[in-house]
This record gives structure tokens, C-alpha cells and sequence, in this order.
């Protein structure tokens, strides 16, 4: 009976299942009087699953900017189409993300490494958010410019590194978050220079009197440069974060 009054209570919210489960277990603790070590497993879970659930967003906001780099490259309407449709996607799984680690927080009061972890979740998520909302910006641009392709061809070659290297940055990313690699998290503040470098290239063709594609063309790929710049910046701030989390220190180059 008790069960089913803490499964009709906890189940009103998004986040019930998880209440629900901690309930539970504080009630069978209490009942059977077994170890408390039980409900520090329960919160380790509990811990794990924000980090996969990290893991999977960073995942998905790789496959977005590499479709629309795609999409934009070959003006591909319908798979602009796509990836500005799966935004929407990504900004719930952050959503119940950020909900889910708010009611952990309210439930375990987590103090030192615990409570620094799902703090660092809570901004790593915000920041796989914002490289969605640039992948979804940098499709909008390929849908904007359809039928034709908002890449002129002697820029071709410096998009499609920009893409190939956020692409490499994300997954790199992903494993940080995974494996709490410190060294592999240094790394990807490294190969954020190689996104700047791109971008400098690109600016400085932009800027050349010999520009013949008109100001329209210009700051569309003016904007484009910006949302990879930023996209790769979002990574290196995961990165950043992992590395304080584990260490206790910012990292320095």
C-alpha cells in the first residue's frame, strides 16, 4: 500500500521515476534495516546516469554539426530540414537533464566531489545545448541559401575542415566526459587552435579586395565562421570543467 501512495505521488512530475526509486529505497532501508551502503549505490547510479545521458547528448550534437555541414556544403534542403527539426530534441533531453540533476541535489544534499560533479553536469549541458542551438544556426543558413550552396567554391575547402575538426573536437569531448581523462581534455583545448587557425583563413579571404560574392555572401559565411569558432569554445569549456572537476585546478597550457 505504501508503494503504490509513493508511486502515485512522485509519478505527477518528469522526474518522478527517479524520486520514486530513492523513495522506495529509503523505505525499504528503514523496513529491513539494511545497510546504508545500499542507498550510496543508489546515488552513484544516480550519478552515472547524468554522466551517460552527457555522453549521449555530446553524441548527438556531433551527428547535428556534421549533417549540417553536410546540408550546407551540398545544399541539401531536406537534411537542413532535419537537423533544425532535432534541435528541439536536444534542448528537451537538456531540459529533463537539468531537472533531474535539481531534484538529485534537493534529495541527497551532496556535498564536496559529489555536489562539484552534478554543478559541472548542470553547465556541461547548458554548453552541449548552445553547440546544438550552432549546428541548428548553421543549417538554417544552408535553408536560407537553397537552391543554391552558401559556400563559394574557393571556400569550400576551409568549411568543410571547420566541420571535419568540430566534428573531431566533439567526440574527443565525448570521451572526456566519459573517462574523465584529464590529458585527453588538454588535448582539446590543443586542437581549438586548429578551429581559430580556420577561422583566421576564412576571415582573411573575407577582407580581400579582390572579394567578389557581394556583402550578402560575406556575412552569411561571416556568421558560419562564428558558429564553428563557438561551437569548438563550448567544447573546450566541457573540457575545462572535466579537468577541474577532477583535479581541483584550472588547466594551463
Amino acid at each position: 500500500m505504501i508503494f503504490t501512495s509513493l508511486y502515485r505521488v512522485t509519478n505527477c512530475s518528469p522526474i518522478g521515476k527517479h524520486t520514486f526509486t530513492w523513495l522506495l529505497a529509503r523505505v525499504v532501508i528503514h523496513r529491513y534495516g539494511l545497510p546504508m551502503a545500499w542507498l550510496r549505490t543508489a546515488f552513484q547510479d544516480e550519478l552515472d546516469g547524468v554522466t551517460q545521458t552527457l555522453v549521449d547528448l555530446s553524441a548527438l550534437v556531433t551527428d547535428a554539426i556534421e549533417k549540417a555541414t553536410h546540408a550546407l556544403l551540398t545544399a541539401d534542403l531536406a537534411e537542413a530540414e532535419a537537423i533544425i527539426k532535432s534541435d528541439d530534441q536536444i534542448d528537451q533531453i537538456q531540459h529533463d537533464l537539468d531537472a533531474r540533476i535539481i531534484d538529485i541535489i534537493a534529495r541527497q544534499q551532496p556535498v564536496a566531489s559529489d555536489l562539484r560533479a552534478l554543478v559541472t553536469a548542470l553547465r556541461m549541458g547548458s554548453d552541449l545545448e548552445r553547440m546544438g542551438d550552432l549546428a541548428h544556426h548553421v543549417a538554417k543558413v544552408a535553408r536560407l541559401r537553397h537552391p543554391k550552396s552558401a559556400v563559394p567554391p574557393e571556400l569550400v575547402s576551409i568549411i568543410e575542415a571547420m566541420g571535419v575538426t568540430a566534428v573531431a573536437i566533439t567526440e574527443k569531448t565525448g570521451v572526456v566526459i566519459s573517462t574523465r581523462n584529464t590529458e585527453m581534455a588538454l588535448e582539446v583545448e590543443r586542437d581549438d587552435d586548429v578551429m581559430d587557425d580556420l577561422h583566421r583563413k576564412l576571415i582573411a579571404v573575407l577582407i580581400e579586395p579582390t572579394w567578389k560574392h557581394g556583402i550578402e555572401t560575406a556575412i552569411d559565411l561571416t556568421l558560419l565562421g562564428r558558429y564553428y569558432e563557438r561551437y569548438a569554445d563550448h567544447a573546450v569549456s566541457i573540457s575545462r570543467r572535466v579537468y577541474f572537476l577532477v583535479t581541483g585546478k584550472y588547466a594551463s597550457l
